[in-house]
């Protein structure tokens, strides 16, 4: 059970290790893209081609659901970013239950988006967890984990896809090793929620220490994205990092510096962040360079929140 990419190298590691696959669930297919055309999910791409049994109900929470659900007579149901809260009886459904590839190490980041929140609160180490669902958000008992580094210019998208592929050789250790596995409570004291990003998450707050806001433009991507606003035109910043200590007095917000390949923004604690690219509102992603050039940045410019 599994909807985005994220979810597609465990479905083939599991192929590939010759377990039969009774069914694949994602979700329903939806409009996308300018063209507002109904696209398949990667998921869903993935199982056709491989000649799998889809399914996509727009209802889980019914006794018609649950039928047939439950009429798959699988051992095991494996979900990796469904996209969906599952009832308790579809965790009751099969002799093994349910087990959750989380892309954390639990209990830490619990919910929605653990990669997002967890490089945008600057964390240097996270990981994924296999898991017994139970009927709470991500507090199921934990099978394995597998911890790995967060780079120090790694993004969201480029962190899930690294961890989609630790994910993957975790659940197949995991059913490799079902029946000797014993499942350790999770510890409530350092547990943490990674709630869904909403849009204005991305809104730069120039008060915040640049290394902060440089955390954030690496983890809000690809949605919300870290944005702020100059002439009340929208700018997304693509890329940048903290720099030195600013002593300044201007505003937060405030352009401090420009050089060829980048500018300098004055940010709180007496810090400032370095751009690298940036997004006008309706156009292409660009250089800081060919902004500066195209817009006639100037010292003394202010970007608001």
């Amino acid at each position: 059970m599994g909807t985005p990419q994220a979810a597609v190298p465990t479905l083939e590691r599991m192929i590939r290790d010759g377990h039969e696959i009774a069914a694949v669930y994602m979700q329903p297919d939806r409009p996308a893209g300018r063209g507002n055309k109904i696209t398949f999910s990667p998921v869903k791409q993935f199982a056709l081609e491989h000649g799998l049994k889809v399914l996509q109900p727009e209802k889980i929470k019914t006794l018609e659901a649950f039928g047939e659900f439950q009429s798959q007579n699988a051992d095991i149901a494996v979900v990796v970013a469904y996209g969906r809260i599952l009832p308790e009886s579809f965790l009751r459904a099969f002799p093994k239950g349910a087990v959750n590839v989380h892309f954390s190490l639990l209990p830490k980041y619990r919910g929605a988006a653990p990669v997002n929140w967890a490089i945008a609160n600057g964390e240097t180490i996270t990981g994924v967890t296999t898991m017994q669902m139970d009927a709470g958000l991500d507090t199921g008992d934990i099978l394995l984990q597998s911890e790995t580094g967060i780079g120090e210019s790694e993004t969201a998208p480029e962190l899930m896809d690294r961890l989609s592929l630790i994910g993957a050789d975790l659940l197949s250790q995991t059913l490799q090793r079902s029946d000797e596995i014993i499942p350790r409570k999770q510890n409530e004291t350092p547990a943490s929620i990674a709630p869904i990003l909403k849009r204005e998450d991305g809104l730069i707050d120039w008060k915040r220490p640049a290394a902060e806001i440089a955390s954030r433009v690496r983890g809000f991507q690809p949605f919300p994205s870290s944005f702020t606003f100059r002439n009340e035109n929208r700018i997304t910043i693509w890329k940048a990092e903290a720099a030195n200590e600013a002593a300044t007095s201007a505003t937060f917000g405030t352009v401090i510096g420009i050089e060829r390949s980048a500018f300098y923004v004055h940010c709180g604690s007496n810090t400032a962040l370095k751009v690298f690219e940036i997004q006008p509102e309706g156009k292409r992603r660009m250089s800081a360079a060919d902004f500066v050039n195209g817009t006639h940045l100037r010292l003394g410019d202010i970007f608001e929140s």
